[in-house]
């Protein structure tokens, strides 16, 4: 079965190893995923192998090792942590990405227990030179997310929506309407919600967020019992980013839920801003 694996894999496996089983495990539009069943002097290990075939692969696969990275520095508990990642050996158009294999139950994890992890994710961690930004290029899906730093929380997120919106444009095309509106937005409602954040005496900490936190990439692991993310586009950040999916009824939010993360000064704009967070 070795032959099956292309040289640039079979060399981050354990030395030695026999590679037992590959097989198809989930497919999505830009990636196709594997389990790898492995033994090693009896032993028996599994892997979780992901395959990116999209024209700039080598970064996306880069943006996820490095993301999940930094996540499993404050949630160890919680985070599958890559092993490796880098492109392949004999196809140049695709790039890997592998973690340890783990199980996930079919029921979303309990809206509480979430909460409880981001919660813990946004307390614990620390920006590593004070700002908003992340170190690498990060995608959410296959929409690239500009991650230099910025000074301010304003800043960051006017770009990072201006990017998106420059992304979208190069598929559907020009609107000059829809430029208009954007344009508004850009000028009123991003000063008007974002800007007092950081001024009149009040200033807000990057935290560390997950950048993609919805239920197809939030379960529970079935051996630990516990929240287990993965799937992330991280970067330094508001915590309240991570939340922008309070809005939808579907993931069974309450008042009580939104006291545990805290909502920054004005508290009165936290609706607001978790409005714009969720677009």
């Amino acid at each position: 079965m070795d032959e099956s694996l292309d040289p640039a894999i079979i060399a981050v496996l354990p030395p030695g190893c026999e590679v037992v089983a590959v097989n198809a495990h989930g497919k999505g539009s830009w990636s196709a995923g594997y389990k790898i069943d492995v033994e090693l002097n009896g032993e028996k290990k599994e892997y979780f192998l992901k395959i990116l075939n999209r024209h700039n692969h080598r970064e996306m696969a880069l943006g996820e090792y490095e993301s999940q990275k930094e996540l499993g520095k404050y949630l160890p508990d919680n985070v599958i942590v890559p092993l490796a990642q880098g492109p392949l050996t004999n196809d140049p158009s695709a790039s890997f990405y592998l973690t340890s294999f783990r199980k996930m139950g079919d029921e979303p994890p309990d809206p509480g227990q979430l909460v409880e992890v981001l919660e813990k994710l946004h307390r614990t961690s620390v920006s590593p030179n004070g700002k908003f930004g992340f170190h690498v290029t990060t995608f959410n899906g296959v929409v690239p997310i500009p991650n230099d730093w910025c000074d301010t929380w304003e800043e960051y997120f006017t770009r990072l929506l201006r990017s998106d919106i420059e992304w979208e444009r190069g598929i559907r095309g020009p609107d000059p309407e829809f430029d208009m509106v954007a344009e508004e937005f850009f000028q009123k409602v991003i000063p008007r919600l974002l800007r007092p954040l950081e001024t009149g005496g009040r200033s807000i900490k990057p935290s560390l967020v997950h950048g993609d936190v919805w239920y197809g990439n939030v379960q529970i692991d079935t051996a630990t019992q516990r929240v287990t993310l993965f799937d992330s586009c991280c970067c330094y950040a508001h915590n309240e980013l991570d939340f922008g999916m309070m809005r939808e009824p579907r993931y069974g939010f309450t008042r009580e839920h939104r006291e545990v993360v805290r909502p920054s000064e004005p508290v009165e704009d936290f609706d607001d801003r978790n409005a714009i967070y969720a677009m």
